[in-house]
């Protein structure tokens, strides 16, 4: 039995390592090909053992450093301000919905699930934000869809209040004279920093990622994000430089790596606390 456990073991740790290797390549691959002489890749493709590299990618990147630059901005900007109240609003629409004494608590969480199942389409948004909202070409036409929740990050908290938060606790709390906010703050959130951190990260990529509202919203070039930048520079004048689309694809790319780690590091600390205080 112990023989076969381990095969096992040895089998999974395989598959996860060959798993692995399959996500690392492209990425490993982008960074390799930003560095090659261009060249080198129009002879050669892309590979990760180049005979040529160079630097000139970059170079070229710098050039339109001003437009990167205000394209980082802009995202960074709508991106941190974006997460912070799309958590929020996840919060506080998810934790009411985990209390079993909220007052038609059923026939909310059906609205909120039933949303899920249907979209406005493009032509309404965009009427809606420019017509009537008449946020188009400024900063809050990309903060404000935030405001509006994701039914999926919702019940997805909604089901982290109600299965990893024991009720004693909430009930030693009401009995020290805890009110329900401070309860909420104070307790309830540093016991689910896990589900918190895993729900901020997607509200990050996806305001990070956003192309849609700021190509149909945005009509001002001081006012686009950066795949919309980076697209606008794929289809322009290096759309033929492969070094260049490489480079370019390293700048939009890598912050994302490097604050998943960062998450990362968070999400561990905060599993540890709750394990603790649980």
């Amino acid at each position: 039995m112990v023989e076969k456990n381990k095969g096992f073991q040895v089998g999974a740790h395989i598959v996860m390592i060959i798993l692995s290797l399959c996500c690392i390549f492209p990425f490993l691959l982008l960074i390799v090909s930003s560095i090659t002489d261009e060249q080198e890749l129009i002879r050669n493709g892309y590979t990760l053992f180049p005979k040529a590299l160079s630097l000139n990618a970059y170079q070229y990147m710098f050039k339109s450093s001003n437009k990167i630059i205000s394209a980082y901005g802009i995202t960074i900007l709508s991106t941190v301000v974006g997460t912070v109240c799309g958590l929020s609003m996840t919060i506080l629409m998810a934790y009411p919905l985990s209390r079993r004494d909220l007052p038609g608590r059923n026939g909310l969480a059906f609205y909120v699930f039933f949303t899920m199942l249907f979209s406005g389409g493009l032509v309404p948004t965009y009427i809606m934000y420019t017509r009537y909202i008449k946020v188009s070409n400024t900063i809050w036409a990309l903060i404000i869809p935030s405001l509006v929740v994701n039914a999926f990050y919702v019940i997805m908290m909604r089901t982290y209040f109600s299965t990893n938060i024991p009720e004693a606790v909430i009930e030693a709390a009401r009995i020290d004279g805890a009110g329900r906010m401070r309860t909420m703050l104070q307790i309830l959130l540093p016991l689910t920093l896990p589900g918190l951190v895993a729900v901020g990260i997607y509200t990050f990529l996806n305001a990070w990622d956003d192309y849609l509202m700021s190509m149909t919203i945005m009509q001002v070039n001081n006012m686009k994000t950066l795949p919309v930048g980076l697209a606008q520079s794929f289809l322009g004048e290096y759309a033929h430089d492969y070094g260049a689309l490489m480079a370019f694809s390293m700048a939009g790319s890598l912050p994302i790596v490097l604050l998943f780690v960062f998450f990362q590091k968070y999400m561990v600390s905060g599993l540890t606390a709750g394990a603790v205080k649980g």
